[in-house]
């Protein structure tokens, strides 16, 4: 018995036999799996001086399909620098098996500046002064709403919730982000952040495919972008990554139901929560009894531990009639299953300490402007969206992540409308599991 650890590295700087490129990486394993002489065998027969001709060689042979192929070549990490907030949420949902991470809004830049010039993203040019005025008066709204609820929390220490003790570095901490959180929902949907991800070529082409498919100008810009840079590490599998008929096909009739959607239900008053749960739990009658639910979920010690099968082959559909999009960038990165949003405006989510007849001026010229972006049918009336714009989402996934989720989303620190989500989802989810109810740890998300 033996194990061979093979190390990743960019093309440039292969250089022994433990080091392969990605795409010398998955032509090797593909080969592989067909032959039993061993991978040090076939590594032997590797010219890293010419690598390519090495690939070029094992794929001729090796008659296996692009995606297969795509799979096998390990993380290919890309940073995606200065792209709007709604692109990065899109690449995340579309992106069914990836590792990554996003600036939070904690370390944003809340200013005019920070957003897309009305060209790149396709803006009307008769809208776009109308555009960047309502902008640039959200991000006056923010920063007064911080400003005022940063006063509040200095004054006020109890209005952080912190225990008795806290050390005044970490109250300081507690005050900023108590401001921060509350004062996000006036943030635009526009402004730029920062995300990595971490994923295969085969999964890096579906994506790729997947975002130039859309109809939004700066989608199809990125994701030329993207291919560009992932072509450094796989040319030959990220040339299946071109925009395709169904994805395009697919993309536009998500678009129109979502205005139909926005044209029936847009306002700027708070939606107030509906959640939607569905448990479906029946077994094949061939595999036998299931096991039960205490004991798939008694044995953790954590929501890191492992669940039993009558967890997790139990499958669950969750969903939010109201989910501001503060939130939803967040929720959307758990990524297994699927989740789906329309990215509408059905209500305008504000903290409970925010005057809303204070900021109704304002409100009312996002919507106008959203109204008349709409009437085009108007990909870019994403870009008219706030952090506190609320929208349906639905994700779908099985009962093992659902609980890991509601168990971390109500944790220690949890954003307080975490907590208030994933609470009530868990209340559908017991009224049809009720014996989970013993073993799933409900947080309170004290202190945020």
């Amino acid at each position: 018995m033996k194990v061979t650890g093979l190390a990743i590295v960019p093309p440039e700087t292969a250089a022994n036999e433990a080091q392969v490129t990605p795409e010398l990486l998955a032509s090797v394993l593909a080969r592989y799996s067909r032959s039993n002489e061993g991978i040090d065998t076939i590594m032997s027969k590797v010219d890293l001086k010419n690598a390519d001709k090495s690939i070029d060689r094992i794929l001729k042979f090796v008659d296996y399909g692009h995606a297969s192929i795509g799979g096998l070549t390990g993380g290919i990490a890309v940073a995606i620098d200065d792209v709007s907030m709604w692109l990065a949420f899109k690449l995340f949902e579309v992106s069914q098996m990836c590792d990554g991470q996003e600036s939070s809004t904690r370390y944003i830049a809340m200013d005019p500046q920070n957003i897309p010039t009305p060209d790149e993203i396709g803006m009307p040019v008769d809208l776009a002064e109308e555009w960047l005025s309502v902008i640039s008066e959200g991000f006056d709204c923010y920063n007064k709403e911080y400003d005022r609820l940063d006063k509040v929390a200095e004054a006020d220490a109890s209005v952080v919730r912190a225990p008795e003790g806290t050390p005044e570095k970490v109250l300081a901490r507690m005050r900023k982000n108590f401001a921060l959180d509350r004062a996000r929902y006036f943030i635009p949907l526009a402004t730029k952040t920062n995300l990595a991800l971490v994923m295969s070529a085969r999964m890096w082409a579906q994506t790729i495919k997947h975002v130039a498919s859309l109809p939004q100008k700066e989608a199809q810009v990125v994701a030329e972008l993207i291919r560009a840079e992932v072509a450094k590490f796989a040319p030959r599998l990220v040339k299946h990554s071109k925009a395709e008929k169904s994805f395009q096909k697919q993309a536009l009739e998500e678009h129109n139901r979502s205005l139909d959607l926005l044209k029936s239900r847009l306002s700027i008053e708070n939606l107030e929560d509906e959640v939607w749960v569905d448990v479906a739990n029946s077994m094949p009658p061939f595999l036998g009894e299931s096991q039960s639910i205490g004991n798939a979920l008694k044995y953790r010690a954590n929501r890191y531990g492992y669940c039993g099968t009558a967890i997790r082959r139990m499958r669950v559909s969750f969903a939010w009639n109201n989910m501001a999009i503060a939130e939803l960038r967040d929720l959307n990165r758990h990524r297994t299953g699927h989740r789906y949003t329309p990215c509408i405006q059905a209500g305008f989510y504000l903290a409970p300490e925010t005057d809303r007849d204070t900021f109704r001026p304002f409100l009312e010229r996002q919507k106008a402007l959203l109204a008349k972006l709409m009437d085009r049918g108007e990909p870019a009336y994403i870009y008219g969206l706030m952090l506190g714009s609320q929208t349906p989402f639905e994700h779908s996934t099985h009962a093992d992540k659902f609980i890991y989720e509601a168990e971390l989303r109500t944790g220690l620190g949890a954003h307080y409308r975490y907590a208030e989500h994933l609470s009530k989802a868990l209340s559908e989810f017991y009224k049809q599991v009720p014996d989970a109810r013993e073993w799933v740890v409900e947080g309170t998300a004290e202190p945020e």
